[in-house]
């Protein structure tokens, strides 16, 4: 008699994947024996992994400026400017171009637009950033839309084609990428909607892992909902366990990745507010359970949290050692005081960029725990919270 599971490991594996086998005198029974399934160190990975190392590293964190140019006309209509690529162009030449930038940014994602844009005096905004030792990312997903057989949730787009543009975005000089879906708390979630955003963002992460793109990992949990925190901890957890089993499936390198997560947090329309050591409790307890230290940075989102507030969230998670590099990814939550400031006049951009590394300075405060809310004036203190917020 056959045996009944074959075991077989490979030295260089830690990862175990089952496979259907069949009894000889029961042809019909399935069952399983677990085959190693080697992780494949691609042509890229030591890349990878420095380039994730670099970003991660202390004092510092992302900008976050891939806003879709629909999004980014919303910011500039908010100071009473038109939608336009000059204009867009201004205000990102703006904050590229602060000097100083790299000392508490690591890494700037931007739009395919930006991407390809150059300064008014001709100089690349992918050089730039180099010279200022900021790494370029790029915004890869094709936007949310909705999940038919779901509860009108949506899934992200944009598997099509990602090889060749993960490709043709390295040759233009991008080193890390940004892949965004959303889960819905009032909407459930539904078990087929967080699968959905799981396995997505796994086939993301393998292929822009494959052409030399460090995956920034996100599934925002967004802050809509009246949600007590501990259910979004509950729907946090549940997401991020799906998330890395399909990582593991699609043998992405964790060594490679940065993760963009939401922090945990009550319902934006929840009547008690948390306080920065509640949220960094209970945001950190769900990394502990879900996150491998093999992982080197966790680069939270905003989510539409008042500039202050994501800073005070951040620092109180960096009271005490953690297994990964503790940091910011925002966009919302850096950029709100220096459009207020810049609001489009020329000879506002050099108050506009000081405003700009007040809050880069702050959030490179709160990523080694030393930083102090006393400063702060009620613009930061502004909450940001856009019901369904598109990006």
């Amino acid at each position: 008699m056959a045996s009944a599971s074959l075991m077989k490991l490979n030295a260089s594996s830690s990862q175990w994947i089952g496979q259907k086998s069949f009894h000889h005198h029961e042809p019909n029974r399935p069952i399983f024996r677990r085959v190693a399934c080697p992780i494949r160190a691609g042509s890229y990975t030591d890349e990878l992994v420095q380039t994730a190392k670099s970003i991660a590293s202390p004092g510092r964190g992302i900008l976050a400026i891939d806003e879709s140019n629909a999004t980014c006309g919303k910011r500039l209509a908010s100071i009473g400017l038109d939608n336009t690529e000059p204009n867009r162009q201004a205000y990102r030449q703006l904050l590229l171009t602060t000097p100083g930038l790299g000392e508490y940014i690591s890494g700037s994602i931007l739009f395919e637009e930006t991407l390809y844009q150059s300064t008014t005096d001709g100089k690349k905004f992918v050089d730039c950033l180099r010279e200022a030792k900021i790494m370029p990312g790029i915004k890869v997903d094709k936007g949310l839309v909705p999940l038919p057989g779901s509860n009108n949730e949506s899934w992200c787009q944009g598997l099509d084609g990602l090889a060749s543009r993960c490709a043709e975005y390295y040759k233009q000089g991008a080193r890390f990428a940004k892949w965004r879906t959303v889960v819905s708390i009032p909407c459930g979630p539904s078990a087929l909607a967080v699968k959905e955003a799981a396995w997505g963002l796994a086939r993301y992460a393998a292929i822009s892992q494959d052409n030399g793109l460090v995956p920034i990992v996100e599934p925002e949990i967004l802050l809509d909902g009246d949600h007590p925190i501990d259910r979004t901890l509950e729907v946090a957890e549940n997401v991020w366990a799906e998330v890395f089993f399909y990582l593991a499936q699609n043998n992405v390198v964790f060594e490679g990745i940065l993760l963009k997560p939401s922090m945990v947090t009550p319902g934006a329309e929840h009547k008690e507010k948390a306080s920065p050591d509640t949220i960094a409790k209970y945001t950190l307890k769900m990394l502990k359970r879900r996150v491998p230290p093999a992982v080197p940075g966790i680069m939270f989102l905003s989510g539409g949290q008042s500039e202050a507030e994501a800073t005070l969230n951040l620092n109180a998670m960096n009271q005490s050692p953690n297994p990964w590099h503790v940091s910011f990814s925002y966009a919302r939550a850096l950029q709100n005081s220096v459009l207020k400031t810049w609001q489009g006049q020329p000879e506002n951009v050099e108050a506009a960029q000081r405003s700009l590394l007040v809050r880069a300075k702050a959030n490179s405060l709160a990523q080694l725990g030393r930083y102090s809310a006393e400063a702060e004036n009620e613009e930061a203190k502004k909450g940001m919270f856009v019901e369904g917020y598109t990006y």
